[in-house]
């Protein structure tokens, strides 16, 4: 299906936002009046410039105010109508969005509401414009799509229809039952959809809807659902993108355009009218990459931890350390940041690379160019949403590509047997991509997104969510401060599995190492809240182990000094925990604030 974006969704001048969209690959843009009152462009320039972009106009909006006024009011309202439809006419717009009025002067009157709309749609005819009427949630008298559609309905105007949008359906209700509806409505009468999701929040709707708002698969709501009842009907137009976001509004137009019309081909996926290639979801993390301009504070901390340094690539100044079947490549080439040692690149197991890099390729991931001799493996690597380099490896599998033979074994020490497998890597994010990795994860990667936790900070507070496999071999807890500027000062970490997070700890500490110091008033609250075998509490307390215990097990974890902008954790599962110890984040990040 054709795809469309309301220039509202992206920050810019309207200008920058036409080209966002277009580059994006939208077919379509809906013109926000407020964008068009800003520019400095004619609406015959404006009308130029989509066609030279390839765009369409959809839609002009919003038209607020009209319908179930006094005869006096309502004059008034048609002479504003009619210099609107003049402006667009200019524009080669041929339908209009009028919104549920929410004026005092509107009356309860379904007749009245009626009457006034067909004399708004006699008028629209003249200039061959359609009037799409929608339902605000919080409309005066008129705040559900079936009412909205009633009125139309008693109108009987062949050029005015009903605009359906996912967000002022799905905050009123999220029964499926109330849906149902949708699809007695005949699929010519709906001259428009728009969608957006939003994060399930209990507050006033109208702040809801302009603050929160966010793309298809990025929220909780079933937009997908609502999308499969519009299509029964018969529904051919656009899906229209309308999401207010103080975010998006902040952020560079560009990419918040491909994260939007990623959105869309998800949402195309999933309602069954774009087929995509299959999601190939990571087994395992084959290795986590290091850059660096000063390697010998990372050699030290990894060997610290047990890890020998095993290999050496072939033609890059690259460095395998290993310890069980974790792995960290330590870069030391041009591309290190003065500002200290920080994580690059990941590498993911995939049970089908080459089908992996086709899907994510096909949802607009940028795939990376390699400076790779022709003795390398050709291994396909895509851009996270935060620049994260993104590997996809089939590690000594026969006849695939294996990025292991690029390095050449060096004599080493055996590894200490403490680490067992990397169990987490925790990716700071950008305060305004945020949004856009959780769905990106989740839609090119094929993870599963755990439920959003904040977690609070000494100087704000942190949100977080973890993207997994189904096995729990691949976890990715995703973080962003609350504003501009706060991810600055969060390093990311790598957790690294352990059988016995005690004896870890303390070779790490014999070996010169030193971990975060935790508060002694962190462990008198554990032994209120816990109890513990005789002397257990007091070797946490002398390791500076945090412990938490849910349902279905233990957490016991720990945390090395920051290194750059990187720190390991060293972390026991026992039983069935698969959380993050987000009880303990508060602790830890107060002990980095005090260890910086």
């Amino acid at each position: 299906m054709r795809t469309s974006i309301a220039t509202v969704s992206l920050s810019g001048s309207l200008t920058e936002k036409l080209t966002a969209a277009a580059r994006a690959g939208f077919d379509g843009v809906e013109i926000f009046e407020n964008d068009l009152l800003a520019s400095p462009l004619t609406p015959e320039e404006i009308r130029a410039r989509c066609a030279d972009l390839g765009l369409t106009i959809d839609l002009y909006q919003p038209m607020r105010d009209i319908e179930a006024v006094p005869a006096e009011e309502f004059a008034r309202n048609l002479r504003r109508a009619r210099h609107k439809f003049e402006l667009m006419d200019r524009l080669g717009a041929d339908t209009v969005l009028v919104c549920s009025s929410v004026s005092p002067l509107a009356a309860d009157d379904d007749a009245l509401a009626a009457g006034q709309l067909s004399q708004l749609a006699d008028l629209a005819q003249d200039f061959g414009i359609r009037v799409a009427y929608e339902a605000l949630a919080w409309g005066r008298h008129v705040s559900t799509y079936d009412h909205a559609w009633r009125i139309v309905e008693a109108a009987g105007h062949p050029a005015l229809g009903t605009c359906l949008d996912s967000f002022h359906i799905l905050s009123r209700s999220s029964d499926p039952k109330d849906l149902e509806g949708i699809e007695d409505i005949p699929g010519e009468k709906i001259f428009f959809l728009q969608l957006a999701d939003a994060p399930l929040l209990g507050m006033d709707v109208l702040q809801w809807s302009r603050h929160h708002r966010c793309f298809p698969g990025q929220g909780g709501f079933d937009v997908a659902g609502l999308v499969k009842h519009v299509l029964r009907t018969g529904y051919d137009g656009p899906l229209s993108l309308e999401v207010f976001n103080d975010v998006f509004r902040q952020a560079e137009a560009g990419p918040t355009a491909v994260d939007a019309r990623r959105s869309l081909l998800i949402l195309q996926e999933e309602v069954g009218i774009r087929a995509l290639p299959e999601p190939a979801a990571p087994t395992g993390v084959a290795f986590a990459e290091l850059v660096t301009h000063d390697a010998e504070p990372v050699a030290a901390l990894l060997a610290g931890l047990g890890f020998a340094r095993t290999a050496r690539h072939r033609g890059k100044p690259v460095e395998l350390w290993e310890q069980g079947e974790a792995r960290v490549l330590v870069n030391t080439g041009p591309a290190a940041r003065r500002d200290g040692t920080s994580l690059t690149a990941l590498g993911l197991e995939s049970p089908d690379p080459a089908a992996a890099a086709r899907r994510a390729e096909a949802l607009l991931a940028p795939v990376l160019p390699r400076r790779r001799a022709a003795e390398d493996a050709p291994l396909d690597a895509v851009a996270a949403p935060d620049g994260t380099e993104l590997f996809l490896c089939a590690t000594n599998r026969p006849g695939l590509p294996n990025w292991r033979a690029d390095f050449a074994d060096v004599p080493h020490a055996p590894a200490a047997s403490d680490a067992v497998r990397i169990d987490h890597v925790a990716l700071t994010q950008p305060w305004h991509h945020f949004d856009e990795a959780v769905l990106f994860h989740r839609g090119v990667l094929g993870l599963d997104a755990q439920e959003s936790v904040d977690v609070a900070d000494p100087y704000g507070l942190l949100r977080s969510r973890a993207v997994t496999n189904a096995d729990g071999s691949v976890r990715f807890p995703l973080t962003v401060g609350a504003a501009p500027g706060d991810d600055t000062a969060h390093a990311r970490h790598i957790a690294l599995a352990t059988d016995d997070v005690v004896a870890a700890a303390r070779r790490f500490t014999e070996a010169g190492g030193r971990l975060l110091p935790i508060p002694a008033n962190y462990y008198d609250d554990l032994a209120a809240r816990f109890e513990f075998a005789d002397g257990e509490l007091e070797t946490y307390r002398d390791l500076g182990i945090l412990y938490d215990r849910d349902a279905h097990g233990v957490f016991r974890h720990c945390y090395t000094h920051t290194v750059g902008r990187v720190f390991l954790e060293l972390v026991q599962r026992d039983g069935g925990y698969q959380g993050y110890g987000a009880a303990n984040a508060p602790v830890r990040l107060a002990a980095q604030h005090a260890a910086r």
